[in-house]
């Protein structure tokens, strides 16, 4: 008993202390940060005043407070970019899972031996730098760029105006899935490589067509990957801020932005923490979502 236990402390050890290091910590220090007031230059005010400022009669903020959560919620600025932001990843993650079910299928479905080679080519531009990736598609969208000559030529055949790929919340989309499609990708392959074609032999015999076995049988049974690969595409994309930072124009602002201008430009430590606890409890709740959606369901 002794040993089991022990056996039990030393497996579960390694991961606890993983845990408590990089995301309780952080996360403890996130929402110590939040309650706290800017620094008159940047970063954190003291918690309590300076005895040199107490005899020379500073009245400047120290402690702790609530007026970042205040300043959060008494501003609709903050919401229209949450729920910006919100529409930008699940636009994102729409897409991917149109694009990626039918490759992950095609996968699935293909010899053994070609499947490392088609895995190998959905990782493979992993294997370059990511903001190299999204700078090539700077090329591609710019307006001298063979392809947006060839859409504008197409638009204007049908009699609308010319338009600017780059910079737009077109071209933000692009990139979001560009990079993500893969998370959506290897979920739903490892899903469906794990079902039973003799399901899909019993429904043809009772008489179900190509759609009907698809959708009464494929489709149920893909459900959990689904999922799983909606959460790895939806929680990334509601952080992201690389992808509107080049591709996006000055009105593409997501949450991921404007954490990161707090941090980095504005300097104001507190708010952008309070922004980090917002975007992480909106996080929490779609992870939430997902992992009850994905658990399978059990007939009485």
């Amino acid at each position: 008993m002794n040993k089991l236990r022990l056996t039990r402390w030393l497996v579960s050890l390694p991961p606890t202390l993983f845990l408590l290091l990089f995301f309780a910590a952080p996360s403890l220090l996130m929402i110590v940060t939040s309650f706290r007031y800017p620094g008159e230059f940047g970063g954190l005010a003291p918690l309590s005043a300076p005895e040199t400022a107490t005899a020379e009669g500073d009245s400047g903020l120290y402690g702790m407070t609530l007026e970042t959560y205040r300043f959060f919620f008494s501003d609709v600025l903050y919401a229209e970019i949450f729920l910006k932001s919100f529409a930008v990843a699940t636009a994102t993650t729409l897409i991917c899972l149109a694009m990626a079910y039918p490759v992950a299928m095609l996968i699935a479905q293909s010899a053994k031996k070609y499947r490392n080679l088609m895995i190998l080519l959905v990782v493979l531009p992993f294997a370059s730098n990511f903001l190299i990736r999204i700078y090539a598609w700077m090329i591609i969208l710019g307006p001298e760029s063979a392809f947006s000559h060839f859409v504008n030529h197409l638009l204007q055949a049908l009699g609308f105006g010319p338009v600017m790929l780059l910079f737009s919340p077109f071209a933000v989309i692009v990139g979001m899935v560009y990079v993500h499609l893969p998370f959506m990708i290897l979920p739903l392959y490892t899903n469906l490589e794990k079902h039973d074609p003799v399901l899909l032999d019993a429904a043809q015999d009772l008489g179900a067509n190509r759609w009907q076995r698809f959708w009464l049988v494929t489709w149920p049974q893909s459900l959990p990957g689904v999922f799983s690969g909606s959460a790895l595409v939806f929680i990334p994309v509601l952080g992201m801020f690389a992808v509107p930072d080049i591709l996006g124009g000055t009105g593409d602002i997501l949450i991921g932005n404007l954490i990161k201008d707090q941090f980095l430009g504005t300097r104001d430590w507190p708010f952008g923490s309070t922004l980090s606890i917002m975007l992480m409890l909106a996080v929490l709740c779609v992870a939430g979502l997902s992992t009850l959606l994905a658990r399978p369901r059990v007939s009485r």
